[in-house]
């Protein structure tokens, strides 16, 4: 049944059923002239020796993978974190960045736009242009920069523009319809640059292609400590689209030894409408150009989201998780936000690191399920991006106002 996973998409843009190019006719010549810019970028070795060298000396990989031995003992198996929080602006997300920012000079392009949530994209993006000498210009929730004003006043330090977006629910899938609206505007000067494994083919697989690198040092970082030809007996990724997800799970696709949990964010229960739980309650349909699962109404209008963590609130998934979903490649867990600020703080207690909260989701969830995965002989929790950025919102939770106590 999942033969060939790794070989997807086809040429079509689909992943089974779902991906493709769901978007107006203006577009298509935007999307094939990017579509072959890729396959040139990946075969150049002058751009891709450049590419690796930004990604060694300038956002530092690679990450290690780290042995929590506390966590480890609380779980009761051993428990590795693969520490993408440690590389520059914090998170995962600067791979993608820094690959996209690159292909789009390689295609001419002066500026760039991008859409942001938690923030780390568009400081990601923003990061990118600055060092390659671009414009950038970052679409953001209004409810977003409030929660996340510290990544925003980032974005403007390293020279980013944000464009606050009230439109909607003032959250990220807002902040992606505002990036499109001006990519079909200036498609002659304007590179997109999608953060999330989302949209029209070819975005999936090139974010894909930025983020594997995950993945492959992960084989290669867990063989060294745990014996040549050993694998992990599960990973544990959170997400939304599903950048950081299939950054590690993409080299383990094949390896059906290997378990791949994928945890959405529960809010405030999946009973009711309060979450962004698009795979656990969800239903097929097309958002943002491509077949995915979303959260609709009867009438097929898109559902809001709600999560106290902004990386997560939105209602897709994409294309290729939704396809490992549909085929059962994948398991799909939820963790709800008192989950998340507990496991916040329990990371912090156990092993001194402040998680972001879509990566808090995966440590509630490994631990709300301790006794199962105790059953297994090693985990690998994806670790995303670190924890500093949601201080603020963490702290209220809790009942602390930092800026009256410090």
């Amino acid at each position: 049944m999942f033969a060939k996973l790794k070989d997807l998409p086809d040429e079509r843009g689909r992943f089974g059923i779902f991906g493709g190019r769901y978007v107006p006719e203006l577009l298509i010549p935007a999307l094939e002239e990017l579509e072959e810019a890729f396959e040139r970028f990946k075969n150049d070795k002058v751009q891709q020796d450049y590419y690796r060298t930004l990604e060694h000396d300038y956002a530092g990989r690679p990450t290690p993978l780290y042995l929590a031995q506390n966590l480890s003992e609380r779980v009761g198996t051993r428990i590795y974190l693969k520490r993408e929080d440690l590389l520059h602006t914090g998170a995962h997300k600067i791979n993608n960045a820094l690959g996209q920012a690159l292909l789009a000079k390689s295609m001419g392009k002066k500026r760039l736009i991008a859409e942001t949530g938690a923030g780390q994209h568009g400081l990601a993006v923003a990061t990118a242009a600055a060092v390659l000498g671009l414009q950038a210009d970052i679409y953001m929730g209004v409810k977003d920069i409030q929660r996340q004003a510290l990544n925003a006043f980032k974005i403007k330090l390293n020279g980013g523009n944000v464009i606050p977006v009230s439109t909607g629910n003032g959250i990220l899938k807002d902040s992606v319809n505002e990036a499109i609206r001006d990519w079909i505007s200036n498609l002659g000067t304007t590179h997109y640059l999608l953060g999330s494994s989302v949209g029209p083919h070819p975005y999936p697989k090139i974010v894909r292609e930025f983020q594997k690198v995950i993945g492959l040092e992960t084989i290669e970082e867990f063989q060294q400590k745990e014996g040549a030809g050993k694998l992990p007996s599960a990973i544990i990724a959170a997400g939304s689209g599903g950048s950081n997800a299939m950054g590690i799970f993409y080299e383990f696709l094949d390896k059906y030894e290997v378990e791949l949990h994928f945890v959405e964010g529960g809010g405030q229960g999946i009973d009711g409408s309060m979450h962004a739980a698009v795979l656990s309650k969800g239903d097929e349909g097309v958002l943002h150009g491509a077949y995915i699962y979303l959260l609709q109404d009867e009438h097929g209008l898109v559902n809001p989201t709600t999560t106290r963590s902004a990386g997560l609130n939105y209602p897709g998934r994409g294309p290729e998780i939704s396809n490992l979903k549909k085929i059962g490649r994948i398991k799909v867990g939820i963790a709800t936000d008192q989950e998340v600020f507990d496991a916040y703080s329990l990371s912090c207690r156990l092993e001194g690191i402040p998680p972001a909260l879509e990566t808090a989701h995966a440590i509630a969830y490994l631990i709300k399920n301790k006794d199962y995965f105790s059953k297994k002989e090693s985990v690998v929790v994806n670790f995303s991006g670190r924890g500093e950025k949601d201080l603020d919102t963490v702290s209220k939770y809790f009942g602390v106002e930092i800026s009256n106590r410090y």
